[in-house]
């Protein structure tokens, strides 16, 4: 194995604001809604506690599950949410940004979540991801330049692997 890159650093800290911002909502809004309807209050009230556990659940499963780096292949993930595998020989190139406009598009994975992508994989052939393809996959690393430098080592000194500041 290459390395594995962690992301909780990076996408962690803006999950849990949306927890907390969660859990703020749970107490003034059910409240509210509890003065008029008891029944329907407690039924939101669980769905939102649901809700609140599942993100906390997702959230600590980004430690567990790094996006791995080896020989063979690249597997990207975010916690349990998503994964995707892809063979390192289809890798085409790396970039460090690229526009929002980008991000929005049909064949761009976006597993930065939230968060703004700090790593953008171009890959040499579409992966077919639930019933799309994608060329492209974003993330936010909290070791860019060490992920950088991985995949520059695999590449062998060959020049499939880009680094570039701006968008593509």
């Amino acid at each position: 194995m290459i390395g594995a890159f962690t992301y909780h650093k990076a996408i962690g800290p803006m999950i849990w604001v949306l927890i907390g911002l969660s859990t703020v909502e749970l107490v003034v809004v059910h409240l509210l809604l509890a003065h008029w309807w008891p029944r329907l209050a407690i039924f939101v009230a669980l769905v939102t506690v649901a809700g609140i556990g599942w993100l906390m659940m997702f959230v600590r499963s980004f430690r567990r599950l790094p996006v791995l780096l080896d020989a063979d292949r690249m597997l990207m993930r975010i916690g349990r949410l998503r994964s995707v595998s892809v063979p390192t020989e289809s890798i085409l190139g790396l970039r460090s940004s690229c526009d929002a406009a980008t991000l929005k598009q049909r064949h761009v994975l976006n597993l930065a979540l939230i968060a703004y992508p700090n790593v953008v994989v171009d890959l040499a052939a579409p992966v077919p991801v639930g019933r799309r393809k994608i060329s492209t996959i974003a993330h936010r690393l909290d070791d860019p330049t060490g992920f950088a430098q991985a995949l520059n080592r695999l590449g062998g000194g060959h020049d499939r692997i880009r680094r570039s500041a701006g968008p593509a």
